[in-house]
């Protein structure tokens, strides 16, 4: 386990990391990550109108997992259109500073936010513009998970990517995924290996808590639920046999 202090500049600078791009946890001068076969590669999608809480909660989680474990965790905002400035839902302003790519991703998290909005920015707009699905739809390969938490998961569905599949989403958007071929489960996550859906926004917390423990371990996840002051909650559904 790397040997930091974790806190001491969390409180600080955890909004200005997360507006930025850039984890809260990592000290000023520190070296960009390794770029190597031991990275955990975390890609995670900006558009305008997204939910503040939905990327957050998994950009802070996975962020400080790095602290948790000898790999190192490089964890990046990503945008289609390539790096640019994002509005978020609530008007917080966020700098996605690296273009689409998840080619060169292990994890890829789709947040949600806007689907129940449809004349503003969100969800619903990507669907409708059509781009972000289909990227979406051509992102799978070996090697890649694709994540979605609230109705993000709906531009996964846009995309084709959970017809017939596993999956839940926000319980607003539950019938709309149905209609589109998922197989919703009652669960605040569901993994399904290579596709790792969660419920309404904090689950959020739940879904980087339970890719933390996949990927990294047990010991990183109980790890980060003490520096959080948060325990998983909820019912994971996996279709991996003994990784419940």
């Amino acid at each position: 386990m790397k040997r930091r202090t974790l806190l001491r500049t969390a409180t600080a600078l955890g909004a200005t990391g997360l507006a930025a791009g850039v984890s809260p946890y990592g000290a000023a001068a520190a070296p960009p990550p390794r770029e190597d076969a031991d990275t955990l590669r975390v890609h995670v999608v900006l558009f305008d109108g997204v939910e503040e809480l939905d990327l957050a909660a998994p950009y802070e989680v996975l962020s400080a997992s790095d602290h948790f474990t000898d790999r190192t965790v490089d964890v990046r905002y990503v945008a289609l259109d390539g790096p640019r400035t994002v509005t978020a839902a609530f008007g917080t302003t966020l700098r996605a500073d690296h273009a689409w790519a998840p080619e060169q991703a292990d994890l890829l998290v789709v947040p949600g936010g806007g689907y129940a909005r449809r004349e503003d920015p969100g969800v619903w707009a990507e669907i409708q513009r059509g781009a972000l699905p289909r990227a979406l739809a051509r992102a799978p390969r070996p090697g890649l998970t694709i994540s979605g938490l609230c109705t993000g998961v709906m531009l996964l569905a846009a995309g084709g990517l959970t017809r017939g599949r596993p999956c839940t989403t926000h319980h607003r958007a539950e019938a709309d995924l149905v209609r589109q071929g998922g197989v919703v489960k009652n669960a605040r996550v569901v993994d399904d290996g290579d596709l790792v859906t969660a419920g309404g926004v904090t689950s959020g917390l739940d879904l980087a808590l339970w890719l933390v423990r996949r990927e990294l371990g047990v010991d990183a996840a109980l790890g980060l639920e003490g520096m959080l002051e948060y325990e998983a909650r909820g019912t994971v559904w996996t279709s991996r046999p003994g990784r419940a």
